[in-house]
């Protein structure tokens, strides 16, 4: 845990703006106390644990505009601050901490594509531990941030500990499934399948202009893999997107499934990738809400998505995006395991 800072009470105080008559949901939210975490969290009676992983360098490993550390301080105070009620309560959601990759990030700048892509193989190492324990304490960890090199450790953590491949969702303009040539956002999947971490992947709104005639190639040849376009669902309308997602999950059923949201594939949201041409911010909510209630959720990771890219791009609202996304998911899966228990 070197490299990982557990989040407490006075910090989170920090970050919640409280007002007469309202209770935010930070003020309810469970934090762990003590060295012995582990066993804290398997005894919390909270099922879904936030954490962080702020930093760029998958982003940069992949030709890409860095940025993506800047997300999750700014998310997880727009989550704080969401309203405690009857529709949501803080009393099941526990915030963990972050990713202490400071002075990795600071060794990166002026690094090669090489030298950053062993830099991402090292935080591979530094989380999938961390999420295994997690998994471990039979909660749904909540991934904020870094970019979507971040998959593989979450799905490393998750099969190793679990002693089983397993599935994955990803709702996504590019497959990152591409080639193995040192770690890197663009091939977190293609990774976890060689290395026999990942059994079924369901990637879904791939952009055609933006994934290669190999990288398509490689889908279409591996059975385990279903896909669709875009342009597909929302272009030609050749398919219902909530059809689309039906199946997609359908490809996953029956095995832990790790839920994907890459950020850049909601239009106009400031990523690496920002494109004016994705989904709408609701249809990235009913992503997350349909497979919160259908699927047999592992974890969730709202990959790529900043506040401030290195190239002077600012948006101040991604944060306030997020918030509605996790809140979304707790919702409906909350609701599931209602149902299961019932």
């Amino acid at each position: 845990m070197d490299h990982f800072r557990i989040a407490t009470r006075a910090y989170l105080d920090t970050l919640i703006s409280k007002r007469p008559h309202e209770t935010r949901l930070g003020e309810h939210v469970e934090v762990l106390h003590g060295e012995n975490w582990e066993d804290e969290l398997r005894n919390s009676k909270a099922t879904y644990v936030i954490a962080g992983i702020p930093e760029d360098i998958g982003v940069r490993a992949n030709y890409g505009v860095g940025g993506t550390h800047t997300l999750f301080e700014p998310a997880l105070k727009a989550l704080l601050n969401v309203q405690h009620n009857n529709l949501l309560k803080g009393d099941n959601i526990l915030v963990l901490g972050h990713f202490d990759l400071g002075e990795m990030m600071q060794r990166s700048h002026g690094m090669s594509v090489i030298e950053l892509r062993e830099l991402v193989t090292q935080i591979d190492e530094i989380v999938h531990p961390v999420i295994g324990k997690i998994i471990a304490a039979g909660k749904i960890p909540i991934i904020i941030g870094g970019g979507h090199n971040n998959a593989f450790p979450l799905i490393q953590g998750t099969s190793s500990v679990s002693n089983v491949q397993i599935n994955c969702i990803n709702l996504d303009a590019h497959s990152d499934f591409n080639m193995m040539e040192g770690r890197h956002s663009g091939n977190a999947f293609s990774y976890a399948k060689r290395k026999g971490f990942l059994d079924k992947y369901a990637v879904i709104g791939l952009h055609e202009n933006y994934n290669s005639q190999t990288t398509i190639d490689e889908l279409a040849d591996d059975p385990d893999v279903f896909y669709s376009f875009y342009e597909d669902t929302f272009i030609r309308a050749d398919m219902r997107y909530e059809q689309v997602l039906q199946d997609a999950i359908a490809h996953t059923k029956g095995k832990l499934t790790g839920v994907e949201l890459d950020l850049d594939c909601i239009a106009n949201t400031l990523s690496s990738a920002a494109t004016p041409c994705g989904i709408s911010s609701r249809v990235a909510r009913q992503y997350l809400a349909m497979c919160a209630d259908l699927a047999n959720v592992a974890y969730v990771h709202l990959a790529e998505g900043a506040v401030e890219l290195h190239d002077g791009r600012m948006d101040l609202s991604t944060p306030k995006l997020v918030a509605y996304l996790i809140t979304d998911f707790i919702k409906a899966n909350y609701k599931y395991h209602i149902k299961s228990e019932e």
